[in-house]
């Protein structure tokens, strides 16, 4: 009887759960803990493996002799995958995919009843969706005190799907309130802001840079950089300030505190989510100032700069990332002004016309068949 002989290369394929780390994880698979030391050396540029989360993914492709890794891929979602494999060298390089699929329009409609949060979720919005729509109206409608039974709702969301499946991302483009004497509306532009429909910004603009004053860019935003410290070539994903330690580090925009921790490259550091479409991260901090979740206006203090982590000395780290992907922050297109401009606007006025022609139709069905409903009584 011939014998199959024993394959080269093994897949492990794990589910994270609650408790799971990658420490644990390589050791159950006898994989040794210097690839899990190469392994978050190069994820120092991205940080994708700081925070597992349960039902991430991770697809792990070895030796079936040696146990030595070959490659190493974290699942995401769909529509976003990180892919690190060894290198002809013996190191560790990465890969990020990004699908952007389609994205697909779903109106969600409501009427209050008893807060608002309850009301949305008997809706069908998250308790997320929910956050966003308080945070988009703030500056316009006390949800504590201005909002009564009856009062409807309508919000507009576009959820992403590949390959025809769901990929559970979804974001917030439209919303309106409908008040007896009063109407609020909030559409969000390309530009990753939302403006009420005559164009005005329900949100302040961002400023360039992360600090109070100048400071010497000691290295720029490099897809292609040498690393200072490991000579292998890594991707710089933003901006290096020579900052002196202590440095007063500040929000360049309104947001949301997502992660705060203390990576054994990065550093402490800090990613803030802004919107949907950006999100920003500062690196190598001596302390920190904030906690996870917390609200963030622009120009508040956040963090003091440092030269924790792998530093080469003391300097600010700053990333921004526009739909997931890191850009120049120095030369992004970002919103730096409350107004739209004049050939923005025109395109604004237009989609506000769609939008709200796709409320205003939702809301004449629902009348109709409330109508229908009270004839059959």
């Amino acid at each position: 009887m011939k014998v199959s002989p024993e394959p080269k290369y093994q897949k492990t394929k794990v589910v994270i759960t609650k408790g799971d780390t990658l420490s644990t994880l390589f050791e159950r698979l006898n994989i040794s803990q210097q690839t899990l030391y190469e392994v978050l050396s190069a994820d120092e540029s991205i940080l994708a493996l700081e925070t597992l989360k349960p039902n991430n993914v991770l697809i792990f492709k070895y030796f079936t002799k040696s146990h030595e890794l070959q490659e190493l891929e974290l699942f995401v979602h769909a529509g976003h995958r990180v892919i690190y494999r060894r290198a002809e060298d013996g190191g560790i390089e990465y890969e990020t995919l990004i699908q952007d699929g389609e994205w697909r329009t779903k109106l969600i409609s409501g009427e209050i009843n008893g807060s608002f949060y309850l009301s949305a979720q008997k809706a069908g919005l998250t308790e997320a969706d929910a956050a966003v729509v308080t945070k988009i109206f703030k500056e316009q409608l006390n949800f504590a005190r201005a909002i009564r039974q009856g009062d409807k709702f309508q919000v507009i969301r576009n959820e992403q799907f590949v390959d025809g499946k769901p990929t559970g991302q979804a974001h917030i483009v439209g919303a309106r309130f409908q008040q007896k004497t009063n109407e609020y509306t909030a559409f969000l532009f390309d530009d990753g802001r939302f403006y009420g429909k005559q164009g005005h910004s329900l949100t302040r603009a961002f400023r360039r840079l992360p600090l109070q004053k100048s400071y010497r860019v000691s290295s720029h935003f490099n897809p292609r950089r040498k690393h200072p410290v490991t000579g292998r070539i890594r991707p710089h994903n933003g901006v290096d300030f020579a900052t002196p330690t202590g440095t007063k580090i500040v929000s360049t925009g309104d947001g949301i505190v997502t992660r705060v921790g203390n990576h054994k490259f990065a550093g402490k550091y800090i990613d803030i989510r802004h919107s949907s479409k950006y999100k920003a991260r500062y690196l190598h901090l001596h302390k920190i100032n904030v906690h996870q979740g917390q609200p963030i206006k622009r120009g508040q203090i956040i963090a003091l700069s440092g030269n924790t982590g792998r530093s080469t000395g003391p300097h600010l780290h700053f990333e921004l990332h526009i739909n997931g992907r890191p850009v120049d922050p120095l030369k992004a297109k970002i919103p730096l002004t409350r107004s739209l401009t004049k050939s923005d606007k025109t395109a604004f006025l237009k989609l506000v016309a769609m939008r709200t022609n796709m409320l205003d139709s939702a809301l004449e069905s629902e009348i109709n068949k409330a109508h229908e409903t009270m004839l059959a009584d």
